[in-house]
């Protein structure tokens, strides 16, 4: 059968996010949304089906990472959109660009409360509670706009998802919206760093015995530029787990995306001179309530009200983390770079914390990183063995190479995050470590992984339940209630979906695990049961010999 065109509201607001380079939308199609599907195909528009609109949003999430785009996620109108919104909760708490799309009550049937299919009270208000906005569109003309302005709130202020309702109505109505209306528009560029400003915290950190950076999730397109005013000034970078990455955590001045931990936090608080990057301070990466700097504080935003955010700066810089980087390194001038002595001791420091923490996860993490390739993209969730273990242990290269939410902190977040990366880096290897616990709130996405025939490795982690609130109960001298979970078999589970799934009993059989899969392609389980498992491996060599 072939889809007719029809060039409705629906078809004009798709139409406009191609012209942004848009290719890969997520969601689930409903009797409702079925205009804004209309025109995939005939666009050239991937349409990515997962089987609960919060999946949707957190892979289109995990795309986004790797894009550099915003996510586009479809829904239909009622319990469809609701479902999406704790995906979109997510990207408004990491400030990530996201666009959520649905359909709501037909124009002059708001508020009806007559009993229509998926009527709910209010879902703009609803949605608008969470997102930074939300616009109910009266016309073709009004949705498309509300597309243009999106893009430009992404590329000149905090990007925040944002929720387009379209009345049903008006969904299908025919529009004769001119081709140029609806092309891809330059956004007005970002004032250029006050000179004052940075002519200031050039002269601060040209006279500083001990600069630190501290970069957040507001500098990863700043890459280059960070790590040439860090060489410039020999002063070790410690990023948020937003922002791991930034920096090549092998490199000589990285003290790595722990931030968290005192031992790398002291260094930023005790700095003579901070250099704050794109990073709001919040408790959830910091681990303490404040981080209460010593010395002079510099910070560098995008938008004005981050600057004093959690801790004053006395110098505040309004630009885009690259310009104001690049023009500090330009007003300190030509000169020998410096090296920063400490950052081994710091380092030990580091890996000493990690293990007081939690030694069975930073083995276990030390045992997992061990066998994932270098390059790998690994997304994992609020997890023990992802905030206690693999991102303090792990090291990456370049940004957006660990799919995470630190801030939110939520469940079901790692799977359908690895699928929208692998969709967007087919050329990286992608996992998901997640715990058993976590999995389970996005199991039903193994069969996404299936379709749309991915390569995607899930390495289930399993402590037997929700061990950190087990503690918690523990701490709070409450006996261990409902957390003590059942567990599927899952490499049944796996075998299930389609997929192939491994149990694991040793780090030597995880190395296996891996490469196989790797050999392989398609979905991937891999189980690796704490209770029982042996972190000891063999050198690589007598492992290939095996």
């Amino acid at each position: 059968m072939t889809t007719q065109a029809k060039r409705t509201t629906g078809w004009v607001v798709i139409e406009t996010l191609r012209n942004y380079g848009i290719d890969t939308v997520f969601g689930i199609p409903g009797t409702h949304n079925l205009e804004f599907y209309r025109p995939l195909s005939a666009l050239g528009v991937h349409p990515v089906t997962t089987r609960h609109e919060q999946g949707a949003g957190y892979a289109a999430d995990g795309w986004s990472l790797q894009t550099g785009k915003p996510g586009v996620v479809i829904t239909t109108s009622g319990p469809g959109l609701l479902n999406a919104l704790s995906a979109a909760a997510t990207a408004y708490c990491e400030s990530r660009p996201m666009i959520i799309l649905s359909p709501g009550p037909a124009r002059g049937h708001e508020f009806a409360d007559v009993g229509t299919l998926h009527e709910t009270k209010d879902q703009l208000a609803a949605a608008s509670a969470i997102v930074e906005w939300g616009r109910r569109v009266q016309s073709a003309d009004e949705a498309v706009q509300a597309v243009h302005d999106a893009f430009e709130l992404f590329a000149t202020g905090r990007p925040r998802p944002v929720y387009l309702e379209v009345p049903l109505d008006l969904l299908d109505e025919k529009t004769d919206l001119p081709a140029e209306s609806l092309t891809a528009r330059e956004s007005p560029a970002i004032a250029a760093p006050d000179a004052v400003a940075v002519a200031e915290a050039a002269r601060l950190l040209d006279a500083a015995t001990d600069p630190v950076i501290l970069a957040g999730g507001g500098s990863r397109a700043a890459t280059t530029e960070l790590r040439a005013l860090a060489e410039r000034l020999g002063a070790p970078v410690v990023t948020t787990l937003n922002a791991k990455g930034v920096l090549d955590e092998r490199h000589p001045l990285s003290l790595g995306s722990n931030l968290r931990l005192a031992a790398a936090r002291n260094r930023a608080r005790d700095a003579d001179v901070l250099l704050v990057v794109g990073s709001k301070l919040g408790e959830a990466e910091l681990w303490v309530d404040k981080l209460e700097a010593r010395g002079h504080v510099i910070r560098v935003d995008r938008v004005e009200s981050q600057l004093h955010k959690n801790q004053p700066a006395e110098v505040g810089i309004v630009a885009d983390a690259p310009a104001a980087l690049a023009a500090i390194t330009d007003a300190l001038g030509a000169q020998e770079p410096r090296v920063d002595a400490r950052v081994p001791e710091t380092l030990e420091a580091v890996a000493a914390e990690c293990t007081q923490l939690s030694a069975v996860n930073t083995e276990l993490a030390d045992v997992i990183v061990a066998a994932l390739p270098d390059d790998a993209i690994v997304a994992t969730d609020s997890s023990q063995i992802a905030y206690w273990g693999l991102l303090n242990r792990m090291r990456v290269a370049t940004p957006d190479s660990t799919p995470y939410m630190p801030t939110y902190a939520t469940l079901g977040y790692g799977l359908p995050a690895a699928i929208g990366a692998r969709l967007a880096a087919p050329h990286r290897p992608v996992f998901a470590v997640v715990g058993d616990g976590a999995l389970m709130f996005s199991l039903q996405e193994f069969i996404t992984v299936v379709e749309q025939r991915l390569d995607v490795t899930v390495i289930v982690v399993d402590n037997g339940g929700y061990a950190e609130i087990k503690q918690n109960e523990a701490d709070a001298g409450i006996a261990p209630i409902a957390v003590d979970l059942v567990q599927p078999d899952w490499v049944a589970v796996a075998d299930a979906f389609g997929g192939t799934g491994h149990r694991v009993a040793s780090g030597d059989d995880l190395a296996r695990a891996v490469a196989t899969a790797g050999e392989a392609g398609g979905l991937h389980v891999i189980h690796l049961p704490q209770s029982g498992f042996t972190t000891q491996q063999a050198p690589p060599a007598e492992r290939q010999e095996r």
